[in-house]
């Protein structure tokens, strides 16, 4: 995604740096002009710079993307603390919920910075398919509308539509607590479940994010919204989201173990359902469909197990 932001501000004639603790794999994009790992075949534009010095990405810079998986960002943004400007807009585009403290992105990037400008870009946005430009929707979330407007007007393209929230809190929540369902998509799909258990799970699975969210106090239309209803359908359908292949894989027989390994990213919403299934005890939220990911990811459930309790709970009203 961090690519795909690049290619997004050069689309707007803005110039951007790359840094990744990698550098490896920064000296590889720079010498090829593509990101091979992650976006085989997609040119990168002259526009686009690379380097593995953090002085040298934060020189003059007004605005960062933050694209670091959400177990890692602590520890990345302490390293990259000295060399990061405090004036700077800070646009996290990662999606998680830290499992020892249960923080969302902007706040681990807060508490490591302090007090300044943050935002949130989410939403349906696979990554492979903006870098082909096919036509995408997000959100821009921030506390004050002047400062998700600014994002909203920098990453606005013809073929990327970016809309403006303040709902920090349920835009972050939601990007997190989708990828969880998605794993549970990605077993009924294994399982070879059908569409209609799929559906249900889908329309469950965001009765479960809203109800949470609601509780924590994010407001219940932004998980109707894209960040919500809309990157909970891309993750659960799409073949190139990690989480629902990762949840197919499992679905089909393999062990965790076995799918992380052979994942070559961070799938992240394995970490993530420790950190919902603890916020749901907190907030005292029933949440089934978590609580039997969370069972059969960490307690080793059979998934046929997992799916035969969901079926067979008290029958009760859809409200």
């Amino acid at each position: 995604m961090a690519t795909v932001c690049g290619l997004l501000l050069a689309e707007r004639g803005v110039s951007s740096r790359m840094w990744s603790v990698f550098g490896d794999q920064i000296e590889a994009m720079r010498g090829a002009r593509e990101n091979r790992r992650y976006l085989p075949g997609i040119k990168l534009p002259p526009l686009m710079s690379f380097t593995s010095d953090a002085r040298q990405a934060f020189d003059g810079a007004g605005l960062i993307v933050s694209a670091v998986p959400c177990q890692f960002i602590q520890s990345v943004w302490q390293r990259l603390a000295p060399d990061a400007p405090r004036n700077a807009l800070i646009v996290s585009v990662s999606k998680g919920i830290e499992n020892e403290t249960l923080r969302r992105p902007t706040q681990i990037i807060a508490e490591v910075l302090g007090d300044g400008p943050y935002a949130a870009l989410s939403g349906p946005t696979i990554a492979a398919e903006l870098a082909k430009r096919l036509p995408a929707t997000a959100v821009a979330a921030a506390p004050n509308v002047e400062i998700a407007s600014l994002v909203q007007q920098t990453f606005s393209t013809k073929w990327f539509r970016i809309y403006t929230n303040t709902d920090v809190l349920g835009v972050e929540l939601a990007g997190a607590m989708k990828n969880v369902i998605a794993l549970a998509a990605g077993i009924i799909d294994g399982l070879k479940a059908g569409d209609n258990a799929k559906a249900a799970l889908l329309s469950r699975g965001l009765v479960e994010i809203t109800r949470l969210g609601a509780a924590m106090g994010a407001k219940r239309e932004t998980f109707a919204g894209l960040a919500g209803l809309g990157d909970l359908v891309t993750t659960c359908i799409s073949p190139l989201g990690r989480n629902r292949s990762a949840g197919e894989a499992i679905g089909k027989g393999q062990k965790l173990a076995e799918v992380i390994a052979a994942t070559p990213s961070v799938i992240e919403g394995i970490p993530t359902a420790k950190s919902v299934v603890e916020l749901a005890r907190r907030h005292k939220v029933s949440m089934p469909i978590t609580e039997a990911v969370h069972s059969v990811l960490f307690d080793g459930k059979d998934v046929i197990v997992a799916l035969s309790e969901l079926m067979s709970r008290d029958l009760k009203g859809e409200e």
